[in-house]
């Protein structure tokens, strides 16, 4: 019998669940502990705001809003790798890439509360990366998109998108990576592989062993991350991004952790899974690994935790006001925005929207 092509999938793994090495080769950026130390304390404050953030459309301040809970390493380890001139499509929870990248929580807040406002970030480098994508996977033709433009101008940039596991089987992502192999983009594609797609469970997802090889049937470079180890997934996107920038393709990353928390805050998760699966996966979550490591280091301890929960609570008291006190946009703002000249039927619904604010003052 003759083959046609043979391929293997790469798993990275630094830490175990229980914040142990398992190789010797660390690499240079987690060799810095003072850096380490920061990125775990940028986890620790998306997971404080991930936890106000649900109390606040608890208590109807917000609208249906995305956990991110048990993201934190590998939304942190994505946000970390890339450079200030690299451009991010992120789809609708990676609050932890964006925090990295300069996007406020009171940015968030307008944004589930409704208002698009939200989407335009005020810092840098945030403010030349795309807004959040809630249509499935559409994104990652709008990185391909980028991508194509940084190696037409010659730019050493590079596009990075993040995808669910569920995403992972639309048309879109699959389209985007065959343009990626097809004219060698500057392109990463991070499938975030919380192993649920709202009430669908990965295995009847795909029936491909690893969602990574999904990347070599488009020609990318495509490896499998324990994605509850922020080394692994900082090392895995900074040897990506590379590749990019130095004309040598794209990448498709795997990485494997667990959605802790609903899929937003209209769903119930268990309705469809079990009590025992998710207190395996708490087992195994980011946090408490990168914490029990720096512990073993001499670098991090409870006081110094608790110290720092208090800072991101009157950080996040501040962004949650600031939100609060936004004031509300004019009524008109929903047509003055999306046609440089207003087409007849939109100006006359903008018309009768008036009269009836002007009848209720």
């Amino acid at each position: 019998m003759t083959i046609a092509a043979k391929f293997e999938i790469e798993y990275l793994q630094y830490l175990d669940a229980e914040g142990k090495q398992v190789r010797d080769d660390l690499p240079e950026f987690a060799k810095d502990l003072g850096h380490m130390v920061e990125l775990y304390k940028l986890m620790l404050s998306t997971r404080v705001f991930d936890a106000k953030s649900i109390a606040l459309q608890r208590t109807g301040k917000l609208g249906t809003y995305a956990s991110c809970l048990g993201h934190e390493a590998a939304h942190v380890g994505i946000g970390s790798a890339m450079r200030p001139e690299d451009v991010y499509a992120p789809s609708y929870r990676e609050y932890g890439a964006q925090l990295y990248r300069g996007v406020q929580p009171r940015e968030v807040y307008m944004y589930w509360g409704g208002d698009e406002r939200g989407n335009d970030y005020q810092k840098e480098p945030a403010r030349h990366d795309f807004a959040w994508s809630v249509p499935i996977a559409t994104q990652c033709l709008h990185a391909a998109g980028s991508a194509l433009a940084f190696k037409i101008r010659g730019e050493k940039r590079v596009a990075v998108a993040t995808i669910g596991d569920g995403g992972s089987s639309k048309g879109d992502f699959y389209g985007a990576i065959n343009m990626a192999g097809a004219r060698e983009l500057p392109l990463v594609i991070a499938i975030v592989n919380n192993q649920w797609a709202i009430s669908v469970p990965r295995k009847i997802q795909s029936g491909a062993q690893t969602l990574a090889q999904k990347g070599i049937a488009a020609g990318l470079y495509s490896i499998q991350v324990d994605g509850n180890d922020i080394i692994a997934v900082r090392k895995a996107m900074e040897d990506a991004l590379e590749r990019a920038r130095n004309g040598q393709g794209g990448s498709v990353l795997e990485l494997v952790t667990y959605r802790l928390g609903d899929h937003t805050t209209a769903d119930d998760a268990r309705r469809y899974r079990g009590k025992d699966e998710v207190d395996e996966a708490w087992a195994k979550e980011p946090m408490k690994r990168l914490k029990h490591w720096l512990v073993a280091k001499g670098v991090w301890d409870d006081a110094k935790e608790e110290a720092w929960k208090a800072e991101c609570d009157d950080w996040m008291d501040n962004e949650v006001n600031a939100y609060l006190e936004t004031k509300t946009q004019p009524v008109t703002a929903m047509f003055d925005y999306i046609f440089a000249e207003v087409p007849a039927d939109l100006a006359k619904q903008r018309d009768y929207v008036l009269s009836l604010e002007n009848k209720a003052h």
